[in-house]
């Protein structure tokens, strides 16, 4: 993370636009939903980097009843300096708006210095399993379907690789129906190996990552027998000059075949094209992702890809350092994207902030796809300089106007929501089934914070859930288009996205007040295509080659 921004002053922002009902509420629900998690960095004064970095959080139906169960990932202390034990947590849905905490007979009662996590069912069994990126050993835990977990990290292949892991995902690169698995890898660092820094030459701070080598991404193609093959080499993806704190599906060039973005700090994003003979060209540059509209690199740390003005291809959001701004990028019809983001009112309204998880979701279901990003400094003593905003920041919550412009509404939807937090990760998800989608947001040295969104006006949606057969069982891949007298919309189901953390992979889509979709088509991994008519509202089970359900009580 740079600190270009650190050390200018903050521009002034613009006059506040009128307060206005965005037509939804945030209600911060923690505490009655029984969550108790605090995030533990281990700092004791050393000024390690792993410390400003995590956690990250995550949405799954691990036992796989229709209801979304939540997963925090958890730091602990550095050897030497023990006093408390942490471990990841996982809460159960109680389908009443509260859940219980099965951590311990999960099996996930693990003491690890984590980063991030990655959901999916990469045995294609029906159940969900983890993947958590670490400081050390990353860790691979296999969903029994009983309700508890395996490590399997040794016996899958992916031991033997300690390592200062980030954010990853699931996606089918080979498209032969087994989800694959990319690590993004920060910088060369360990507690052996620690840079002093100092910003006044006597007092050590936290290091930027220009102190420190940077570290290549891995990719893991998986066997279809419960292994995995290191393929980093071979696939046009090794580089150690990355320092990757983000990556997210995409098809760049729609041609079917699943493409990555990946941030770096103070180094170019990569994009890399998939070439459909299992290896990947860079093509950042020539897309314009690479840098920021001046030619610089920036401190990238969050992305999330959608279809955000609903021309049917893939937009990008990526979360900088503060004085930097979020970049907002918009497809052109030459594969070429442009930085829109101060012209629709997202770069000026972030400029003072430092933006880690973002999302692009539906939050009030009119069709059109808003933006979230999570913000929060990385030292504490920022607030000794000058005209900063601060170490605890507020998020952003870009409401989509849908003529190209974006208003943040975070403050009108809700005060607790719109309380400053050091926050880090972030994922949604509808937890309480209503329809709407919920947000979870992580703190760093703090808590964990659900929020329950409450859509008014009658807004309705479409929820969809693939389940594959020729292709992977999850459908990551799998493009959704769904139309209404209003236009199109387009989803993709993925993993990954946003920082070190990740959402439901069902996928929403508001319709407004109206009570069906017109027509969905699901192009799936494998090539097949489905068409619906007159879906109405309600969420879904699609099963691939069987149809769509009844709607899901």
């Amino acid at each position: 993370m740079t600190r270009r921004g650190f050390l200018l002053g903050a521009a002034a922002l613009p006059a506040a636009a009128a307060a206005s009902d965005p037509g939804f509420r945030l209600v911060d629900v923690t505490g009655p939903a029984g969550i108790r998690f605090q995030h533990n960095s281990g700092a004791f004064g050393a000024k390690y980097l792993p410390e400003t970095m995590g956690p990250g959080c995550a949405f799954l139906d691990y036992d796989a009843d229709g209801w979304l169960d939540i997963l925090l990932i958890n730091g602990m202390d550095w050897p030497g300096h023990r006093r408390r034990r942490s471990t990841l947590e996982l809460y159960r849905n109680n389908r009443n708006g509260s859940f219980t905490d099965v951590t311990r007979e999960a099996g996930l009662a693990v003491e690890m210095y984590g980063m991030g996590a990655a959901v999916a069912d990469y045995n294609n069994d029906g159940f969900p399993d983890i993947l958590v990126t670490a400081v050390g050993q990353n860790r691979l835990f296999q969903n029994t379907g009983k309700g508890h977990f395996l490590d399997v990290t040794d016996r899958a292949g992916l031991g033997g690789r300690s390592s200062f892991s980030t954010s990853a995902l699931w996606f089918d690169f080979d498209r032969d129906g087994h989800l694959d698995l990319f690590v993004c890898n920060y910088v060369k660092w360990s507690p052996e190996h620690d840079i002093f820094c100092s910003v006044d030459g006597s007092r050590k701070s936290y290091c930027t990552p220009e102190a420190y080598r940077g570290s290549t991404c891995w990719l893991f193609r998986n066997r279809g027998n419960g292994t995995f093959e290191d393929v980093t080499a071979t696939s046009g993806v090794f580089d150690t000059s990355s320092k990757s704190l983000g990556v997210a599906l995409l098809d760049y060039d729609r041609d079917g075949w699943p493409d990555l973005l990946v941030t770096n700090d103070t180094q170019p994003n990569k994009l890399y094209r998939n070439r459909r003979n299992g290896t990947f060209e860079d093509v950042a540059v020539h897309a314009g992702v690479a840098f920021s509209e001046d030619g610089k690199a920036r401190a990238g740390m969050g992305i999330d890809v959608a279809d955000f003005d609903n021309s049917g291809a893939p937009g990008i959001a990526i979360t900088n350092f503060d004085n930097e701004m979020v970049a907002l990028y918009r497809a052109g019809r030459d594969g070429v994207y442009s930085d829109i983001a101060l012209q629709t009112g997202v770069g000026q309204a972030s400029r003072n902030t430092l933006g880690f998880g973002c999302i692009f979701f539906d939050a009030d279901l009119d069709g059109r796809l808003d933006l979230l990003a999570a913000n929060g400094h990385i030292d504490e003593t920022v607030r000794n300089i000058h005209g900063n905003v601060g170490y605890a920041q507020p998020p952003h919550l870009f409401l989509n106007d849908g003529r190209g412009g974006f208003r943040d509404v975070a403050r009108e939807a809700g005060a607790d929501f719109a309380a400053p937090h050091v926050a880090r990760g972030a994922a949604c998800g509808d937890f309480d089934r209503d329809g709407d989608v919920d947000l979870l947001i992580t703190a760093n040295q703090g808590p964990a914070r659900l929020y329950r969104n409450d859509v008014r006006n009658g807004r309705r949606s479409v929820r969809l859930r693939l389940v594959g057969t020729r292709s992977n069982r999850d459908g990551v891949g799998a493009v959704v288009r769904l139309w209404t007298p209003d236009g199109a919309q387009s989803r993709m189901v993925k993993t990954g996205s946003s920082y070190l953390s990740q959402s439901e992979l069902t996928l929403t889509f508001g319709i407004d007040g109206r009570e069906k979709a017109d027509r969905v088509v699901i192009e799936w991994p494998s090539s097949r295509v489905e068409e619906y008519k007159n879906v109405a509202a309600g969420l879904y089970d699609c099963v691939e080659g069987e149809g769509i359900g009844k709607p899901a009580i």
